[in-house]
């Protein structure tokens, strides 16, 4: 068939390079002069199958209260005058629960576990360098309550298969020795040894040229404007090309890969994704004292940043600001960001020169991504995954070409719009039609 994906961050390229494998013709559209010049740009770089417990939990609303008008809160809530945002907030709540918290993670872990030996298997394939460490994420924290409450989810990881163990405060530094300076404020942590980190913008615009040079034609400075309906199937997406020029490009398939903007896009045909940008922040610094610089990727719990060494570069990102489609950088939180990595490695990076970035992530309020079917026949979803993009993405792909050739995908995930069958019977993101 001739297959049209929209996007080439990491969801759209690797959703491209599989259905390519898969024997179609593909063309991948994209409005930036590249792949991965978006949400793939400059995340936190982690491959974090053990970061699977969702924005969603029991312990997030009253968190959420105490964060409310605090501008460089881990999670910001800017109330706007947004039907979507309010349906998406209330939708959110719902997902706290234990029960749903618990299917949540369940679908997390395994799309994320798959995706994970996906990734191994391409870069294996490929070659693709992009500053892998395969060391492992060490997760650790610094309130008591907050390490307490984290012992059920890494236990129901362990029982999904995820070796998340979880480790006492002199085990955290001698994973990383560059923490022992704050050795006294860290009260434990956990490991995942099998986890990993590495650029997604290298990893994506490899596997971008790599795609191309196996047929795949992606046309960059290619705006999407619509999708055109005949009858029950879509006919052509309508697009203002790199001329200027504005075009129709016909299909046998099409594949919705562009993150929050999926959402605008989609619902002109009665297809009612519930998914919100999440706007991440990142900081890159030169690491300047290598020894003083951890070595293998963290996650700060209580400032719920991710901390991942690229090279002579260390990445830090995290927070969360829900506040429309605006990129604008804050300064407060970016200020935020560089305070508490000074705190923790004061002598191991160039503090003065940091590269910001924000980025929207593609929100549901589970943490679980569309991706699978819709009711047009041949019109398919790969979107709406959150802080996770990196790590579900090669999974992901694979998945969407398996779905988009008539195949079951092999894992036991709620795939969207599809026959239960082996999958879990309780429900993957719904979409809402007029």
């Amino acid at each position: 068939m001739k297959v049209i994906v929209l996007g080439a961050g990491i969801i759209g390229t690797a959703s491209a390079w599989f259905l390519n494998k898969a024997g179609h013709e593909v063309t991948v559209l994209e409005r930036q002069p590249g792949a991965a010049q978006e949400t793939s740009f400059a995340n936190g770089c982690q491959i974090s199958v053990s970061h699977a417990e969702p924005w969603a939990n029991p312990s997030a609303p009253l968190k959420i209260l105490k964060w409310l008008g605090k501008e460089d809160a881990p999670l910001l809530y800017r109330f706007r005058p947004e039907w979507l945002q309010w349906k998406w907030g209330l939708q959110f709540l719902r997902e706290c629960t234990p029960s749903r918290t618990a299917h949540n993670i369940r679908q997390i872990v395994t799309i994320a576990e798959y995706s994970r030996q996906t990734l191994q298997a391409v870069r294996a394939e490929t070659g693709i360098r992009y500053d892998a460490l395969t060391r492992g994420i060490l997760h650790f924290y610094t309130d008591e309550a907050e390490f307490e409450a984290s012992l059920p989810a890494a236990k129901l990881m362990r029982e999904l298969g995820c070796p998340r163990d979880s480790i006492d405060a002199d085990e955290v530094v001698r994973i990383e020795p560059a923490l022992a300076k704050v050795r006294d404020k860290i009260v434990g942590g956990d490991f995942t040894s099998t986890d990993e980190s590495g650029d997604i913008y290298q990893f994506t615009t490899g596997l971008a040229q790599h795609a191309a040079a196996t047929g795949v034609d992606f046309r960059f400075n290619t705006t999407i404007t619509r999708l055109v309906r005949e009858g029950d199937r879509i006919r052509a997406v309508e697009i203002i090309d790199a001329e200027g020029r504005h075009r129709t490009l016909q299909a046998d398939a099409f594949v919705v890969a562009l993150g929050s903007f999926s959402t605008p896009l989609l619902d002109p045909l009665g297809i009612r994704l519930m998914v919100y940008p999440g706007k991440g922040y990142s900081a890159t610094y030169r690491v300047t004292n290598p020894d003083a610089a951890p070595s293998v990727s963290l996650t700060d719990d209580g400032y719920k940043l991710v901390l991942s060494r690229l090279g002579d570069r260390l990445r830090v990102a995290g927070t969360c600001e829900l506040n429309g489609y605006t990129r604008e950088l804050n300064t407060t939180r970016c200020e935020a960001i560089t305070r508490r990595t000074r705190e923790l490695f004061p002598d191991a990076c160039d503090y003065d020169n940091p590269v910001y970035w924000t980025g929207l992530r593609p929100l549901t309020p589970s943490n679980v991504p569309y991706i699978g079917k819709t009711h047009i026949p041949n019109l398919f979803l790969n979107t709406g995954h959150g802080t996770l993009g990196w790590t579900m993405g090669c999974g992901s792909g694979r998945a969407i070409a398996d779905i988009v050739s008539g195949r079951v995908p092999e894992i036991d995930f709620a795939f969207t719009g599809m026959p239960s069958g082996r999958q879990s019977p309780s429900p993957s993101p719904r979409i809402q039609r007029a």
